[in-house]
C-alpha cells in the first residue's frame, strides 16, 4: 500500500501548530495578564509558573514553520509574502518576551521596563498570530503559483477581530493556568480575570464562527450542506459542552477543569478550521498535494520526523512532570 505522504505531513504540521497554540498560548497569556496583577512578588510567581517550559513550548513553532518550508514549499512561498508584516511583528514580540525572561531577574532599577517588555511582547505576538490566522482564513489571492495581493491585504476588519479573539483567548488560557499552578493572591486574581475573559472568549468564538462562512461560499458549503453538516455539527455541540465545564469550574472554584476546558475550546476551534480548510493548505487555492515537495523528499524527511517528534513529546512531557505542582515567588527561574 502506498502512503499518502502529503496527507501524513499535513497532519504532522497541523499537530505541531496545535501543540504550539495550546502550549505557548498559556504562557503568552500569562504575559498578557502581567499588567493586571500588581506586586513584584506576585509577578515573580506568575513568571515562575511558565519559566521552566516556555522555551520548550516554542519548539513546536519552529517545527511547524520549518516543516511548512521543507514539505510544502509552494504553500510557504505563497503564504510568507502575504504575511511578512504580521509574522515579523510576531517574531519581534517573541524576542522581547524571551529577552525579558533573562533581564527581568538581573535588574531592579529597570525591572519595570522588562515587565512591560514581557507583557507587550506577549500581547503583540498573540495579536499578530491572530491577525495572520484571520488573513489566512479570509483567503490569499493567488495567480499561477504566486501571491498576487498587496502589502496590506492582511489588514481587514475580520483579521483584526481574530487578532483580538486570540489575545483574549490566550488571556483565558493564562488565567486558568495560573488558577491551576498558583495559590493565594495570584490565584484569586486569576479567578477574577477568568470570570471576565471566559465569557468574552466565548462571544468572540461565536462572532468569528458566524462570520467565517460568510467569507466564502466554500466555507458555507462545508458547514451547512449535506452530508458535510454531519461532520460539522458535533463541533459547536462540543464547544457548548466545554463552555459549560469552563464556567461551572470557575463558579465552583475548581483548579484543573477550567484549564482543561479552555484547552478544549482551542482544540475544537482548530478542528473547525480543519473542516473549513481541507483539503487546501492555502484556502481555496492550493491543495496539500499541489503544494507538496516530491515524494522522495517527503519520505526522507518523514524518517527524521518519526525520530524527532517522539523525542520532543518525551522531553516536553518530562519537563511538565518535573515542574508539576504549585509554584511560588522565590523557587523558580533565576
Amino acid at each position: 500500500m502506498t502512503l499518502d505522504l502529503p496527507f501524513i505531513w499535513a497532519g504532522l504540521i497541523a499537530f505541531a501548530v496545535l501543540a504550539y497554540v495550546i502550549l505557548d498560548g498559556f504562557d503568552l497569556g500569562v504575559g498578557i495578564l502581567f499588567p493586571f496583577v500588581k506586586g513584584e512578588r506576585n509577578r515573580d510567581e506568575m513568571m515562575n509558573s511558565v519559566a521552566p517550559v516556555w522555551d520548550g513550548n516554542e519548539t513546536w513553532l519552529v517545527l511547524g514553520g520549518g516543516g511548512l518550508f521543507a514539505v510544502f514549499p509552494l504553500a510557504y512561498a505563497i503564504i510568507m509574502p502575504a504575511f511578512y508584516a504580521p509574522i515579523t511583528i510576531m517574531l519581534l514580540g517573541l524576542i522581547f518576551r524571551g529577552v525579558a525572561f533573562e533581564f527581568r531577574w538581573k535588574t531592579k532599577r529597570g525591572q519595570f521596563l522588562w515587565d512591560w517588555a514581557f507583557a507587550g511582547g506577549s500581547t503583540i505576538a498573540a495579536f499578530a498570530q491572530g491577525v495572520a490566522l484571520g488573513a489566512l482564513v479570509q483567503g490569499i489571492p493567488v495567480v499561477g503559483r504566486a501571491y498576487s495581493g498587496g502589502w496590506w491585504d492582511w489588514l481587514t476588519p475580520f483579521s483584526l477581530l481574530t487578532g483580538l479573539a486570540l489575545v483574549i483567548g490566550y488571556a483565558l488560557l493564562g488565567a486558568t493556568w495560573l488558577i491551576w499552578k498558583t495559590e493565594n493572591h495570584v490565584q484569586r486574581r486569576a479567578y477574577d480575570i477568568a470570570f471576565w475573559v471566559a465569557p468574552a472568549t466565548l462571544v468572540l468564538i461565536g462572532l468569528v464562527s458566524a462570520w467565517t462562512p460568510l467569507l466564502n461560499a466554500v466555507y458555507m458549503h462545508k458547514w451547512f450542506s449535506w452530508p458535510h453538516v454531519l461532520l460539522a455539527v458535533p463541533i459547536p455541540a462540543l464547544v457548548l459542552v466545554a463552555a459549560i465545564v469552563l464556567l461551572k469550574g470557575l463558579t465552583e472554584r475548581r483548579e484543573v477543569s477550567p484549564f482543561l476546558a479552555s484547552l478544549s475550546l482551542f482544540v475544537l476551534c482548530f478542528v473547525g478550521l480543519g473542516v473549513s480548510f481541507y483539503p487546501h493548505i492555502v484556502p481555496n487555492s492550493v491543495t496539500i498535494w499541489d503544494a507538496a515537495a516530491p515524494d522522495n523528499s517527503l519520505a526522507f524527511l518523514l524518517v527524521g520526523a518519526v525520530v524527532l517528534v517522539p523525542i520532543i513529546l518525551a522531553y516536553t512531557a518530562y519537563s511538565y512532570w518535573v515542574f508539576r505542582g504549585k509554584v511560588n515567588a522565590v523557587g523558580g527561574y533565576h
